[in-house]
């Protein structure tokens, strides 16, 4: 999953004055230090407490895109650790980036976010269009991430060329994006291309990142195109390294699992 975690901070300046602008300036200003709360509690996996911080803030300033987006972020969180925990609520994550875009409609972290989870929703020609015109938008700072996102909705949708346009381009824009290569990697595999395949499979777990080595997903793609080649040692290695990241996830159970097959 590619969100784009940044948290845009557009502190918003007071009202000043007395009467009637200044009930509204200090609700923004105790708006905002919710926000800065929740987002001190979001840094440090606090989640709770920074969904309780993001609902007072939003409450006291119904236009805080922030906020909002930081919501849709801490929702998707729970989800990436457990998505059929009661905790993962797609359609508030959903709500929260809308609220963001209705606030702010040029924030495009929010407008990724929201691509993202219409993906995860299933909602393929949503997430398209959302996504496409965020590719094409120059004033993205993380072009690698829209372009990305557009490629998965390709792909989840079913049309794998669209697909593999889109992951190159985000590889282009960014080659150290190894969920990039990762995709473009399932992308060929199911074109039936089994080098190409592995060959941005092994991309993907090569970069030189802390997290693509943790790619533990594409650990498990690359054993699985590597067994479809008839190369079981080096499969039966991708899953030890698969299963050895975590034993205890989806993708590490399974790892665990196919490996039995090569004793």
């Amino acid at each position: 999953m590619v969100l784009g975690c940044t948290l845009i901070v557009a502190f918003a300046a007071g009202c000043s004055g007395t009467g009637t602008g200044a009930p509204v300036a200090g609700a923004e200003t105790r708006s905002l230090g919710e926000y800065d709360l929740a987002r001190d509690a979001f840094q440090n996996s606090r989640f709770r407490e920074a969904l309780d911080h993001v609902q007072k803030s939003l409450k006291l300033n119904e236009d805080n895109a922030d906020a909002a987006y930081l919501g849709s972020m801490i929702l998707f969180q729970f989800c990436a650790i457990d998505e059929h925990s009661p905790d993962c609520r797609f359609n508030e994550a959903e709500h929260f980036a809308r609220e963001a875009l209705r606030a702010a409609p040029d924030h495009r972290d929010a407008k990724n976010a929201l691509g993202v989870i219409l993906i995860h929703e299933k909602r393929y020609e949503d997430a398209i269009g959302v996504l496409k015109p965020l590719a094409d938008d120059i004033l993205y700072n993380s072009p690698e991430k829209a372009w990305g996102n557009l490629g998965w909705a390709y792909l989840e949708r079913g049309s794998t060329d669209e697909a593999i346009d889109a992951l190159r381009r985000s590889i282009a824009a960014q080659p150290l994006f190894c969920v990039g290569n990762f995709r473009l990697g399932l992308a060929f595999e199911k074109k039936g291309d089994l080098p190409l395949a592995r060959e941005a499979l092994s991309k993907a777990v090569d970069t030189d990142r802390p997290e693509c080595k943790r790619l533990q997903d594409a650990w498990s793609a690359r054993a699985r195109v590597l067994a479809k080649q008839g190369a079981k040692d080096d499969a039966r290695a991708d899953l030890q390294k698969c299963s050895e990241l975590s034993a205890s996830t989806p993708v590490g159970l399974r790892c665990k699992a196919d490996l039995q097959t090569y004793q």
